[in-house]
């Protein structure tokens, strides 16, 4: 099966009605759990940005508090499956300021937990947030720079 071009099945949506449109969100909503996710993003918290950001800081927060801490190795991937959801998360909001929130509260537990592990991959993977992190500042207004610079460094000291 071919899969069709993003503008083709724009055009082919707008020639839908309203209920083939909402039948058809909810057959996509089945198949995946994104898919539902990103639904209930668009549908319920795109409003409220603020919101959104608290909610998922505090599932990130649940995630980190969960973290099974038997060995080095489980960590590691607990905290990379941490990671991938953040990500999921900065995906369904599209925007600069949540993604570097998310990204700086993500590190900021990051390195409350290196130390107590003391991993050279965690220690890796807190460095490249931190030039992620850098980098998406770079792109933002100066005085959200400013903002976001001085609590990366906060977060560095």
């Amino acid at each position: 099966m071919k899969t069709a071009t993003v503008t083709e099945l724009k055009k082919e949506l707008k020639t839908r009605s309203q209920t083939d449109l909402v039948e058809l969100c909810l057959k996509l909503s089945k198949f995946k759990k994104e898919n539902k996710e990103l639904l209930t993003y668009l549908l319920y918290e795109a409003d409220n940005e603020q919101l959104y950001i608290v909610n998922v800081k505090q599932e990130i927060d649940l995630q980190f508090l969960e973290i099974n801490r038997k060995s080095t190795y489980i960590i590691q991937k607990n905290v990379r499956k941490i990671q991938r959801n953040v990500k999921k998360y900065i995906r369904y909001s599209k925007q600069k300021e949540t993604e570097i929130q998310l990204l700086m509260h993500f590190s900021h537990l990051l390195y409350d937990l290196i130390p107590t592990v003391n991993s050279s991959v965690l220690v890796n993977l807190f460095n490249r947030q931190i030039e992620i992190i850098s980098k998406k500042i770079g792109a933002l207004h100066e005085d959200l720079q400013f903002d976001y610079e001085r609590e990366l460094e906060d977060l560095l000291e």
